[in-house]
């Protein structure tokens, strides 16, 4: 049994430390903060509840995965309600100001088919090779690519890697946006097709195809919702984390990672911390485990000669977009949204030119995404009100400044909520939005990196380019300090809560000494004499 000190509560952090106590260690995590979570926050204000993070179910298999690894099942530990529709599409208005008609994505193979064959006749049978292509992807993604630790080269010469690299050099080579465009001309379904690419904190001209995996997922599997929230995710892998035997520390900053010389490579001894009094402490463990963000973790809690990725690395690598987050409460119904729309501008480059180009700025318009949980959840609102959460893409940069309550935030961050509250107003026909909202919460880059101490303020990671994809990403144990591992959005496989749970899984690996490159026997979750029994 060794003893492990995790840096962050956030989904990695917690999930890393239950799946370690499950082993058989001694876990204590260090959070920042008064809360657990990380990204995946909440805010309470005059009866909302706002996920302040994450608010897409998918990769189902993923959590499945993660709690028969913990003991239990997602259905014991989750309420999930499949979504119908999916989400709906808004484009701007038609010259004379009235709204577009939005597209509505609905739940099912089929039923999508039957909206791609509506919109471009003669699409059917191009969705469906796309479909199966995309369930290949994600199948041999799965099997090869994000459960694996890469730490031996046979993990990626066994026969039927070997038989499927022409595809996959094919699906590495071209970029998400064209991959799609080939195949259809409506200008909504491409832009269907290539907004995953947001998802992983990259610009679809960029992102891989082989990122059209994502398609398998909201298309074909359609898009779950837990009830109470993604903050109901985190408040069950947190108690899981407990129940195996982990301790949390709130309010808990981490200010250095502690090493000494072992015989020509240094290792791991500690780490130093500071409560919210501000007093100084030291905590031993033989293993240290940063599920902080890696540029922080790398450039400010190590000295320069033991950082595996100095700022010099950093220099040369992307990051995904930042964040104007908005989150209202609002009198009255709003029928018009379903629990998620995408607002789809026309002028598709220029956005996203705005957002990671060599002259950045906030877009106008902005292609944004809402979410209306309480059209599925009634908890998250007061009754005769709603519950917004928008999100619009911005670029990294704290310059923009931070949000506030009730318009407090900076003038840019202020003037882009406002901006994507008249956005929806006017596309989606609420043309009383404004006067009807009573409750406004903004977040802005600078509160990324004051928050969760992101690199740049980005709400991501670095982006999901080829260059910074599975074994090219930055790995999940340092090359420098022996017993130090890394574990989130920001190192492999990569963003987005099921990535977080499989780089706990990766950590789990490494520390096991496990080669393995797909998710682990559940049959070896908890071996006998782990602290979980």
């Amino acid at each position: 049994m060794s003893r492990i000190a995790v840096i962050g509560a956030g989904v990695a952090g917690l999930a890393t430390a239950g799946l370690l106590a499950r082993e058989g260690h001694e876990v204590t995590v260090y959070e920042k903060n008064a809360r657990v979570g990380g990204r995946a926050g909440t805010i309470e204000r005059e009866g909302f509840r706002f996920d302040s993070g994450p608010s897409w179910y998918l990769m189902p298999e993923v959590f499945d995965h993660f709690f028969e690894m913990m003991g239990t099942s997602t259905e014991e530990q989750l309420d999930l309600t499949l979504l119908d529709p999916g989400y709906r599409v808004f484009r701007a208005p038609a010259s004379d100001g009235r709204p577009s008609p939005s597209v509505t994505v609905p739940t099912g193979r089929a039923a999508v088919t039957r909206l791609f064959e509506e919109r471009e006749p003669g699409s059917a049978g191009a969705l469906d090779a796309y479909l199966d292509s995309a369930h290949e992807a994600r199948t041999m993604a799965e099997k090869y690519f994000l459960y694996n630790p890469f730490t031996r080269l046979r993990s990626l010469t066994t026969p039927e890697v070997l038989r499927a690299l022409p595809r996959l050099f094919s699906l590495l080579g071209t970029r998400l946006q064209a991959f799609a465009a080939r195949r259809f001309r409506d200008p909504v379904l491409r832009q269907i097709l290539g907004y995953p690419a947001v998802f992983l904190g990259t610009d679809p001209r960029s992102a891989p195809a082989m990122y059209h995996l994502m398609s398998a997922l909201d298309l074909d599997e359609g898009v779950s919702y837990p009830q109470g929230g993604f903050w109901r995710v985190v408040e069950r892998i947190a108690e899981l984390a407990r129940h195996a035997g982990v301790t949390i520390v709130t309010e808990a900053d981490v200010t250095a990672i502690l090493t000494e010389d072992a015989g020509g490579r240094p290792r791991t001894t500690g780490i130093s911390w500071r409560d919210r009094s501000g007093d100084s402490h030291v905590s031993e463990a033989d293993i240290v485990v940063s599920a902080a963000d890696l540029h922080h973790t790398e450039t400010s809690l190590l000295p320069p000669d033991l950082r595996s990725y100095p700022e010099t690395w950093w220099r040369r690598r992307t990051s995904g977009p930042g964040a104007v987050l908005v989150m209202l409460g609002v009198r009255g119904a709003l029928p018009q949204l379903p629990h998620h729309s995408l607002f789809f501008t026309d002028d598709w480059d220029a956005n996203f030119d705005a957002i990671f180009g060599d002259r950045p700025s906030i877009p106008s318009p902005a292609s944004t995404y809402v979410c209306r949980p309480s059209a599925t959840d009634p908890t998250v609102a007061p009754d005769g009100h709603e519950n917004l959460f928008v999100l619009v893409p911005v670029p990294a940069d704290t310059g923009l400044g931070g949000g506030g309550a009730d318009g407090a935030g900076s003038e840019q961050v202020e003037r882009a909520a406002d901006a994507a509250i008249d956005m929806i107003s006017r596309w989606a026909g609420v043309d009383d939005l404004r006067e009807r909202i009573v409750v406004r919460e903004t977040k802005g880059p600078a509160d990324f990196r004051d928050d969760y101490n992101s690199w740049r303020g980005g709400m991501l990671g670095p982006a999901h380019t080829l260059a910074q994809s599975a074994m090219f990403r930055a790995q999940n144990e340092s090359r420098r300090v022996a017993g130090l591992y890394y574990a989130g959005a920001t190192t492999a496989p990569g963003v987005g809560v099921p990535m977080c749970l499989i780089s706990a899984e990766i950590v789990l690996k490494r520390i096991r000494g496990d080669h393995s490159s797909g998710p682990l026997d559940v049959a070896t979750a908890a071996p006998t004499g782990s602290r979980a029994e």
